[in-house]
């Protein structure tokens, strides 16, 4: 048993609602799954209870938690009409759009078995879930346009746990990762919501340095990567705070280390070669690379589960493009712990990322205010998708171009070159 476990949840919780969601008095809240196609799994309960008690203590009108029990899903894969899978519950897309456009806030709870899937047909799965996406898009737009403050945050499940620590019972696989989580949450420092401001303040640093810069590309050097990125007129750093429309600051991921901005959609030329599996509908992607030419996706390659990326690709014209462009050195402690997580809230801030698909308004300046025509003339990429694959390695080189081509050291054998 984990030595001040309830102490530590609580802990956990207090940080989720003073500096993640940063809540405010008279707010709501709002707790579902992943990109809100799911519920929230029921071993987070204790948890959400935490988090409720804090939330109420912050000023919160309501907290709603929307629960979901994975084994429901399970059987609608193996038993549902196959002519089913294009249905969603229209009272879930409603009720999700009105919380977040009327100024409340969100709780993202990402918790899932990476093999849940595995032994159902991956066509079926990504149809479910791309059905779930479309019908949650009003929602999910609201979110890229920055109007409510959200956080996402992770919680041992026993499947994921196992797939972790395969060597250990399921019971101390759980107690292990929840020992991993409260870590790389920095739960175990004397004062956790003093040592975020100060991680938070030097991740600003870095990000106002670079937007200052305004760099007119970037340029990656690394085994199988050489590739170049543009970078739009306006883009901005941003970094673990952000502040909404609304004028709320809010850290929107717990843990995270990188620093992210806005790539020219159409500006994106050579070869990204993958640096970790991407984990998606159930199946890991593995030893993938992706060629681009005129910011578009042109070729790709993979050792396994190609098919899975090809799926990702052709869901629309958008996931073809990039809409994330994210740094985060080698020293952060989750690429210390030398783990690979299947959960993308941790593996994007174990190395620097790109994202295929919908871009955040945030990161252009005046974006959230542009119509999608001004966005997109702009740069800024459309999508249903927004999936992160990680590039960073320590044998990866990233430059900045001026708009004069002269090229300077952003990041060195995936370090940063520059002092702040």
């Amino acid at each position: 048993m984990i030595k001040d476990f309830d102490k530590k949840l609580d802990l956990y919780a207090q940080l989720i609602v003073k500096i993640g969601l940063n809540l405010q008095p008279g707010q709501k809240l709002v707790a579902n799954g992943k990109n809100f196609t799911r519920g929230v799994p029921l071993e987070a309960a204790p948890l959400l209870r935490g988090v409720a008690h804090h939330a109420y203590k912050a000023g919160a009108r309501l907290v709603d938690v929307i629960f979901d029990d994975p084994a429901l899903t399970l059987e609608r894969l193996k038993n549902a009409p196959k002519d089913s899978f294009e249905e969603f519950p229209e009272w879930r897309t409603k009720g999700l759009t009105e919380y977040v456009s009327t100024g409340n806030a969100m709780l993202t709870v990402y918790a899932d078995d990476p093999d849940r899937y595995k032994a159902f047909d991956a066509d079926l799965v990504i149809r479910m879930q791309r059905t779930m996406e479309h019908h949650l898009h009003p929602a999910m737009e609201q979110l890229m346009l920055n109007t409510f403050n959200w956080c996402l945050i992770s919680i041992p499940v026993e499947g994921w746990a196992k797939k972790l620590y395969p060597k250990l019972s399921a019971a101390k696989a759980v107690e292990k990762l929840w020992e991993t989580i409260f870590k790389l949450c920095r739960l175990d420092q004397k004062d956790p919501v003093k040592a975020w401001e100060n991680h938070i303040n030097q991740l600003h640093a870095r990000g106002a340095y670079l937007t200052e810069k305004k760099y007119d590309a970037l340029k990656y050097t690394g085994p199988g990567t050489d590739f170049t990125l543009g970078l739009p007129t306006g883009h901005l750093w941003e970094s673990a705070r952000i502040t909404s429309t609304r004028g709320v600051p809010y850290v929107a991921n717990l843990p995270t280390e990188e620093i992210f901005s806005l790539p020219h959609k159409d500006r994106a030329d050579g070869t990204l070669a993958a640096t970790l599996p991407l984990s998606h509908a159930g199946k890991v992607i593995e030893g993938f690379s992706l060629t681009f030419k005129n910011g578009r996706v042109v070729d790709f390659k993979a050792k396994k589960n190609g098919e899975i990326l090809k799926g990702i690709l052709d869901t629309d014209e958008g996931a073809r493009h990039l809409g994330e462009v994210a740094l985060v050195p080698q020293s952060s402690p989750i690429a210390q712990s030398k783990m690979m997580f299947y959960n993308t809230l941790f593996d994007e801030n174990a190395a620097s990322h790109i994202a295929l698909g919908r871009a955040y308004r945030s990161t252009m300046k005046g974006g959230e205010g542009m119509s999608e025509e001004q966005f997109s003339a702009a740069g800024g990429n459309d999508s249903q998708v927004h999936e992160d694959f990680m590039i960073g390695s320590d044998k990866l080189d990233i430059d900045g171009i001026t708009k004069n081509g002269k090229a300077e050291p952003i990041m060195r054998k995936g370090e940063w070159a520059f002092k702040i």
